[in-house]
This record gives C-alpha cells, sequence and structure tokens, in this order.
C-alpha cells in the first residue's frame, strides 16, 4: 500500500489534468513524478496518457478504486498479522467513513491478551521523544521513565515523603544521609551502588534545566557502598521532595540507553512501536503484567482499556484524571509594548472578560478565574476596567501545536478588543527546546501537567528550564528571592507561600490562569487495581485482571 497513490485517488478523478499539477500535488520533482506514474500504470491501477509537448494537458482513468482495494488488505492485515504491521497504514489520508471502519477493525486488537503470559496492548498518539530521565520533559517521555526507572523516594499527592531505593534517612537542617536497600537489581543484572547514585544525581545537579533547583546542593558523596550524603548549608527544606521528581530517576549509563531498575525493562523501542516486560527481579512487588505494548496509532483514534479485545459490548467505566491547566505568559522584560504595565493589564483584562469562552476552542478545557492551584483558591480575582492603551505594533504570541485551540481562543479574545496580534507556531518537540532567556515573543500560551504533589510541582513549572516563565523569571535578577523563599520554608507551608507568589504573578501581568483541563479515561469493568500515577497516567506495575477460570 502507498500514500501518494491513495492521496492521488483522492485527489485526481478520472479526466485531463497536467503533469507539473500532479509533481505539485505528490510533491515531488516531474522525473519523479513521471516514474510513479508509469509504475502505477504498469500495475493496472490508471491509464496515464500524457500530453504532447511541454505543459500541454495529460489524461488519467483509473480502472481501480484505490481505496476500496486497499481497505480489503488492510483489513486482512489486522485479521492476519500484528497491529504493529497495520498501524502505520492507518496514519493514510482515508476518507471519514472507511477511516471509522477502519479505526473500529483496530481497535478490537487493543486490550489485555492471556494466553501464555498476560499482555496489555495500548495505542500511542504521540511518538516517545525519550527513554533518558534528564531529558523527559513531555509528559509521554516521563509517564515511560516513571515506569522503566525507580528514585530514592517517592512523593505522593499529599506531599508524603515514603521509602523507594533508599530504606531510610536522616535529616538535619543541612544535610541529607540516605541508607540503600541492598541487592537492588538493575535490569541488565547489575547491582546498584551509592557511587551509581551519587554519579546519577551529580549529573542531574550540574544540567542546565536543573541547576536552578539544585543550587542549594554543594555537595554529593559516598558514605559507604549503601550510603550517601547530600550537603546544602544553606538549607534546603526541599531535599527529599525534589529526589522523589521524575528527572531525580536512578539510572546507570550505557552505550545504548541508561539501565533502570524499575518494574518493567524496555525490550524494543522504535518510532512504531515500545515494547515493556516484567522485571522479575524487581526490589518491590513484580507486576502482575507480564508485557505491556505500546502502538503508534493516528491522534484522532479512540481508546478505552479493555481486557478483552474480542468483547465489544464489554461494559467500561470511567475513572477521572487531571490532565493539568494552561496559562498566558507575559514577557513582561521584552524591549516591545508589553514591557508597559498598562498594556499587559489591558491584556489582563481582555483575557479574563473572554475566557468563559475557552471551551469553545478547546472542549476538554474548563475556564479558569481563581488559580492554578486546584482547591486553593475558593473566588474569583476580580481586575478594574482599564483604560486602552495605545499598541503601536502587534504583539507576538508563541505557540506549539498542542495548544492550538487555546492559541486560537487568546488570538480572537485580543483583537475583539483592539489588540493587534500574530502568532509563532512551534512544533511540539521545538517548544521544548525553546528555554533560552532571550525570549522573542510577547506572550506565551502554555500547558503544564503537574506530576505528582501540586506543591511542589508548581515550585518547579516556576524553576525548571522547560517553562517560558522560568525562562523569564531567570533573566531578572529581582526573581532570585523566589527560589531562596522555597528553600527557607518548611514544605508543610508551601501552599501559603505558592499562593503568595502566584498572586504577584497575577497582579504584576506576568503570568494569567487560563484553564483546567480534565479527562475521562474509560476502563473495562473487570480490569482490577486500577491507580493513577504520575502526570495522571495508569500506573502499570499494579494493573492486573481477574482470569476467567472454568469450573
Amino acid at each position: 500500500m502507498e500514500k501518494m497513490l491513495l492521496a492521488l485517488w483522492q485527489a485526481v478523478p478520472t479526466g485531463n489534468i497536467k503533469q507539473y499539477q500532479l509533481a505539485e500535488l505528490l510533491g515531488l520533482s516531474s522525473k519523479q513524478t513521471t516514474r510513479l506514474l508509469r509504475k502505477w500504470s504498469g500495475e493496472g491501477w490508471f491509464t496515464f496518457t500524457p500530453g504532447r509537448g511541454r505543459g500541454n494537458t495529460s489524461h488519467i482513468k483509473w480502472h481501480k478504486n484505490v481505496e476500496d482495494v486497499y481497505e480489503q488488505q488492510l483489513t486482512q492485515l489486522i485479521e492476519e498479522q500484528s497491529i504493529e504491521a497495520a498501524g502505520k497504514y492507518l496514519l493514510f489520508g482515508w476518507s471519514p467513513e472507511i477511516k471509522q471502519r477502519l479505526m473500529h477493525k483496530f481497535r478490537s486488537n487493543f486490550g489485555y491478551v492471556q494466553s501464555d503470559s498476560d499482555k496489555m496492548i495500548i495505542p500511542r498518539k504521540y511518538p516517545l521523544l525519550t527513554l533518558h530521565p534528564l531529558y523527559a520533559a513531555d509528559v509521554h517521555s516521563a509517564n515511560m521513565v516513571a515506569t522503566v526507572y525507580s528514585r530514592l523516594v517517592s512523593v505522593n499527592e499529599r506531599g508524603h515523603v515514603s521509602p523507594e531505593l533508599a530504606h531510610s534517612w536522616d535529616l538535619t537542617p543541612t544535610k541529607l544521609r540516605l541508607y540503600l536497600r541492598k541487592e537492588v537489581n538493575f535490569h541488565d543484572g547489575s547491582i546498584l551502588t551509592a557511587d551509581d547514585v551519587v554519579d546519577c544525581l551529580e549529573r542531574l545537579r550540574m544540567h542546565v534545566s536543573y541547576m536552578a533547583l539544585w543550587k542549594p546542593v554543594t555537595a554529593i558523596k559516598t558514605l559507604s557502598p549503601h550510603a550517601l550524603e547530600i550537603s546544602f548549608p544553606g538549607g534546603c527544606s526541599y531535599c527529599l521532595q525534589m529526589l522523589g521528581m521524575i528527572n531525580a530517576s536512578i539510572y546507570k549509563e550505557s552505550p545504548f540507553q541508561p539501565i533502570g531498575s524499575g518494574s518493567f525493562f524496555v525490550e524494543e523501542n522504535h518510532e512504531s512501536k515500545t515494547i515493556l516486560k516484567a522485571f522479575g527481579n524487581y526490589f518491590k512487588e513484580r507486576p502482575l503484567l507480564d508485557t505491556v505494548e505500546f502502538i503508534q496509532v493516528p491522534e484522532d483514534f479512540d481508546f478505552a482499556y479493555r481486557s478483552s479485545a474480542n468483547d465489544k459490548t464489554e461494559e467500561t467505566f470511567q475513572v477521572e484524571s487531571d490532565s493539568g491547566f494552561g496559562v498566558v505568559i507575559l514577557n513582561a522584560f521584552r524591549d516591545s509594548p508589553i514591557h508597559r504595565q498598562e498594556v499587559r493589564d489591558y491584556v489582563h483584562y481582555a483575557i479574563a472578560k473572554h475566557r468563559h469562552k475557552i471551551s469553545l476552542f478547546h472542549p476538554r478545557a474548563m475556564a479558569n478565574h481563581q488559580s492554578c492551584l486546584i482547591g486553593q483558591q475558593d473566588q474569583p480575582y476580580s481586575l478594574p476596567l482599564p483604560k486602552q492603551p495605545q499598541i503601536e505594533q502587534p504583539l507576538v504570541i508563541k505557540s506549539a501545536n498542542y495548544t492550538n485551540g487555546a492559541t486560537r481562543w487568546l488570538k480572537e479574545a485580543l483583537e475583539s478588543e483592539g489588540i493587534p496580534v500574530e502568532i509563532q507556531w512551534l512544533s511540539f518537540q521545538d517548544k521544548l527546546m525553546d528555554t533560552k532567556e532571550d525570549q522573542t515573543a510577547d506572550l506565551f500560551v502554555h500547558g503544564e501537567v503537574f506530576e505528582m504533589n501540586q506543591n511542589f510541582s508548581f515550585f518547579h513549572f516556576l524553576s525548571n528550564g522547560y517553562s517560558p516563565l522560568a525562562a523569564i523569571m531567570k533573566s531578572q535578577p529581582q526573581f532570585g528571592n523566589y527560589m531562596q523563599q522555597y528553600a527557607d520554608t518548611a514544605f508543610k507551608e508551601w501552599t501559603a507561600l505558592n499562593l503568595k507568589i502566584e498572586q504577584e504573578l497575577i497582579r504584576s501581568s506576568i503570568m494569567l490562569p487560563l484553564y483546567y483541563e480534565k479527562r475521562q479515561i474509560p476502563f473495562s469493568v473487570d480490569l482490577m487495581n486500577i491507580s493513577i500515577s504520575h502526570f495522571g497516567y495508569v500506573d502499570f506495575s499494579k494493573l492486573w485482571v481477574r482470569p476467567v477460570i472454568e469450573e
């Protein structure tokens, strides 16, 4: 099956057409187009009669319905071979009716499969960008990192710290001493030591994206094969919570990819598929699933976590998961009109006035008139009506494709209030890498998903290297005292500190709450022990299905 032939069938009916138009449609040179036309004609798809002389009209006569033939071929492929082999063809430009039929057939192959082993096959809408803890800046990569690697401690949504690789610790105002579990296996069979942990944490501490977060730490050293010490003479109230982050996962470097010690190891990983296998020597309880496979599918693919691939009538129930929040960030320190307080306040007014309409552009978004900290601010904040300022040039909005709906809403809201704008679009990956302090935009539409604990995640959002707000704050010395406030404040008092700093950013029209986002995940009723882990994803290490046992 060839994507270009299907595209040609969709776009060009039997009749006259110029050959250069075919080349433009296919995005090929004239010579490449001629070669393909001869090939397809020889295969009997159509008869192509080239025009006599340069630029004259040619004629194409179709003999087969390409889409019907391809649908039959793909249906057979889905039924007889792996869904991985079939998955790439779903990305072709099918007509809506046929795509729906194919998706239905394809969907029935996902879910829980029990044969010689227990397997969960899951669709993946976006490519896996990385499996390295240091570079996992998107939620898909971070969730995979959470499954493959372990951390020294774990931190739940309430901020409670519990042992993981470290079985215990001694904490003083200036140092943290950690005691490691013995005989913890990496996936390659080697044993975890304190030296491995120190090497890993030193790489994290010196990484440009996390240097601000780790600034209070001055030294990390091995004390014995199973003990290490982290020093912070000026205090670091959040040291334990910092060790529970996904990016603080412990790994061992190798020539191919880092080696973890988590509940699953990576058996196979490429563009169309990732396979995780249960790690039999996991230091905690071995997963009940044997294999989890992630297969690449189109972005509009609909999926429920099912326990039977063949039972299409199986009952499901919904589990609600937080999918984060959206904000508009104003680059108050750029040499442009956005530097003026009256301009930012008027933009703020326009956003607040039109925020209730955000769900018209982004269906899962719920307008947020209060705070990014869910449940901590009961009343919407109010704004006085400002005078409309003179804005001499369009304000530049920088946004990634994943916030397309919110960005279109923002453009319409600002223009309806007389504020001229233009948009700079970035790919998702380019947006992650756009962390330089000299940001060339006035406004940013940014989506954020909290890792687990809201208080620590908000602090990380302010300070980490992947947030445009963090880049802006790093460029201004007056924001340096924020980080010191966190280092000096007991973690149990962080809610009040977070609200105070958020209110300062809102009052200065620098960061403006826009929306909350939740998603409803359908699960088959006989999937057991469902729990939501990091970044709102399912914890595969606990999931299982009660087997059907014949009496």
